[in-house]
């Protein structure tokens, strides 16, 4: 699967998760400081460029930690198409996909150890969005994404982005 991840910063937890997806086979491209002793770049930098990375279909999802992790949510948020949701444990990331159809993961690199990255990400990647759910599950993520198309007005190329990101 092609997944893009970001950091601002290059913490313990990123470089566990770069590692244990490429040694499930993943590509990952990732955005960020190339070490640790490089220092932090923008978080809103780094979240818009793995947002754009899904919104447009080069990668399946995104993964994106920052400090507490919610920078990052309404970075990735601002994005056409994007569903952006911050985790803080499995069950979480399993809702967050099969009831949100959220498509990119954002986690806190500060309460996130490297184990419960693993274990939300495993579940994560183990749950999609079901269409064929409950009525009002399907139709409060139809909302979501007519919601996106709306905010952005009558922009062609914006309401591309949103119907890309919604398979």
């Amino acid at each position: 699967m092609k997944i893009s991840l970001g950091a601002d910063g290059r913490l313990p937890v990123v470089e566990a998760t770069l590692k244990y997806l490429e040694d499930q086979g993943h590509m990952i491209t990732w955005y960020g400081p190339e070490t640790r002793e490089e220092g932090y770049v923008p978080y809103a930098e780094v979240a818009r460029k793995v947002a754009a990375d899904v919104a447009g279909g080069s990668a399946e999802d995104g993964i994106l930690f920052c400090y507490t992790g919610t920078g990052v949510s309404i970075a990735a948020n601002k994005v056409p198409g994007i569903r952006a949701a911050l985790v803080a444990d499995a069950y979480t990331a399993k809702g967050a996909r099969a009831w949100n159809h959220a498509n990119v993961l954002c986690l806190s690199m500060r309460m996130t150890s490297e184990e419960l990255a693993r274990e939300i990400i495993d579940a994560w990647f183990e749950n999609k969005y079901d269409p064929n759910a409950e009525e009002s599950i399907t139709s409060s993520v139809d909302l979501l994404m007519q919601m996106d198309i709306d905010r952005r007005g009558d922009d062609t190329e914006t309401n591309e982005l949103s119907r890309r990101a919604q398979r």
